[in-house]
């Protein structure tokens, strides 16, 4: 059977293809240099030629139908083949990829920063930008290309892999300490609820009632705060280690480290990744012990 039967047109393909990862007609027409009309006219083109309706069309918003979300993921592959093979035939050289990931800013200044060289140096065609923000990036909308998230997992409508676990200790300046410990207060990065003090008291069995807790806006912050002496703070081990070991920081109780499924975790769409994703995920798992 001759192909040409059965291909849709490529625009449409291209078209379709960009609105179902970022399931936003918008930036679909931003990334295609197109009017976002003419996104829409090669979406309708293509849902005639396949007789069947692809997106579910809201006033605010978009979704695939069941069919849109089927045709997506046996196509995706297809056009990321088409790419990898086009970008291999022409060389790596002249093609540059960007990759924006969405994390939080104590994570990519105490953990990744320091070790992002690393990735460039293996892949110096893949642009990274760092986009640090307290609140959680739309993974699968589109506004992030992947996301590196701290906590248990769970979350909706994406695709999470913990790629490295995390050992909590509360730790205060050695000053503060010397003071004494009993009256707190607790130093906490601003979440939706402090989970990591919640698993550490039912752990060690202390009630944390008496304490009085100090909420900061981020967790670089909290660890500022502890090293200057205001308080206790909850030590991730991952991104204190230099200030452990400094002795800018000590444990603040007699209570053994403590490790749970609280950990980082890479957040990508609920579709198969990009090749710059992918390439970024197989770095991760290489040095996160390191």
């Amino acid at each position: 059977m001759e192909l040409h039967q059965d291909l849709p047109p490529l625009m449409a393909l291209r078209a379709f293809e960009a609105v179902a990862r970022h399931l936003s007609f918008i930036k679909a027409a931003d990334e295609l240099s197109v009017t976002q009309s003419a996104i829409s006219h090669q979406v309708q083109k293509l849902e005639q030629f396949l007789n069947q309706r692809l997106f579910i069309r809201r006033t605010r918003a978009i979704d695939l139908t069941p069919a849109g979300e089927t045709y997506y993921r046996k196509i995706q592959p297809a056009l990321e083949s088409i790419a990898s093979a086009t970008r291999d035939l022409r060389g790596n050289e002249h093609q540059e990829t960007s990759l924006r990931i969405g994390l939080l800013a104590s994570f990519a200044t105490l953990w990744l920063a320091p070790r992002l060289a690393g990735f460039n140096a293996r892949h110096p065609h893949i642009h990274v930008e760092l986009l640090p923000s307290v609140q959680l990036a739309d993974v699968n909308g589109g506004e992030v290309d992947l996301a590196i998230r701290y906590g248990k997992g769970g979350w909706p409508k994406v695709r999470a892999r913990r790629f490295m676990g995390e050992t909590l200790t509360p730790v205060c300046s050695p000053a503060f300490k010397a003071q004494g410990v009993d009256k707190g207060p607790l130093l906490m990065a601003k979440s939706l609820q402090p989970f990591e003090w919640i698993d550490w008291s039912a752990q060690n069995g202390i009630d944390l009632a008496p304490y009085p807790s100090v909420m900061l806006h981020d967790y670089n912050i909290v660890v500022e705060a502890a090293v200057a002496g205001q308080g206790i703070a909850m030590g991730r081990k991952r991104l204190i280690e230099r200030r452990l070991k400094e002795g800018a920081l000590v444990s603040a109780f007699d209570t053994p480290p403590f490790s749970s499924e609280i950990g980082y975790w890479l957040v990508t769409p609920d579709r198969p990744p990009s090749h710059a994703a992918e390439c970024f995920g197989e770095w991760l798992n290489d040095i996160a012990d390191t």
